[in-house]
């Protein structure tokens, strides 16, 4: 690691957690950030400056002038771009020796299992529940560790369903899939700004800590965040023995 890379992450490397082993860990690692909206934007950001050294964003929405209210990782000049492309302009400037790669266009299942096949870990950063059960899915068969964040008007929630392991739950075990998509989608009912950033950058953390395999994640526990009264309660999670997915055997 050259001079200027290491004053870069000194901060890191002084973490007895992490040191230079761990940060040079960081740097050869892939995370692949389904939606560059609220919580894509703050993810997206933490995992640029942290170092990681790949980074592939889908998003084929445009940025749109009411999203910049919490999309921090656009800017006024970018409205009507892609919401991918802008990312990958505000994180070159952020730090330039990060790779990122952008999918503009809509991903299909087999588009979405190609690239979870290259990522190490995977931060669903969607605003609906076709793609989370497309990634569950997905990442499930490919055994790769899905980071599942959720923010709608002053309420959030993260899990992680860490693939690797043979008893977590997973995203269907939580809400299982009746065929009808009534995710909320903050057009149609507001979000307060510091929320997307608060859960994006806690989805951050713990992408950081997995690919570091350090700490103690929320594989198996679902964090919710009442952001009017500050509390955040921890729900455990069971492997649901009938899942469709990741039932034994599934489904």
């Amino acid at each position: 690691m050259q001079d200027e890379l290491l004053l870069r992450y000194s901060r890191h490397i002084m973490l007895p957690q992490i040191e230079y082993a761990g940060q040079e860990t960081l740097t050869q690692s892939h995370a692949l950030i389904v939606g560059a909206g609220g919580l894509g934007a703050p993810v997206a950001l933490y995992l640029a400056a942290s170092g990681v050294g790949r980074l592939t964003i889908c998003d084929f929405d445009q940025v749109d002038l009411t999203n910049l209210q919490r999309q921090i990782v656009h800017t006024t000049a970018s409205v009507g771009m892609n919401k991918a492309l802008s990312a990958k302009v505000t994180l070159a400037q952020l730090n330039p020796d990060v790779a990122v790669q952008t999918v503009t266009t809509r991903a299909t299942p087999e588009v979405f299992s190609a690239l979870i096949a290259q990522a190490d870990v995977v931060i669903d950063c969607s605003d609906n529940f076709e793609t989370r059960y497309t990634l569950n899915r997905l990442c499930f068969a490919a055994q790769k560790p899905l980071i599942s964040g959720a923010a709608i008007r002053f309420e959030g929630q993260l899990s992680v369903f860490d693939f690797r392991h043979a008893e977590t739950p997973c995203y269907h075990c939580l809400y299982p899939d009746v065929g009808d998509d009534q995710a909320l989608r903050c057009a149609d009912n507001g979000v307060f700004a510091p929320l997307v950033g608060m859960i994006g950058t806690a989805q951050a953390a713990e992408a950081i800590k997995l690919l570091l395999h350090i700490g103690q994640t929320m594989q198996g526990r679902l964090l919710l965040l009442d952001a009017l009264t500050a509390e955040w309660r921890t729900i455990r999670l069971s492997k649901d023995p009938a899942c469709k997915v990741c039932g034994n055997p599934p489904a």
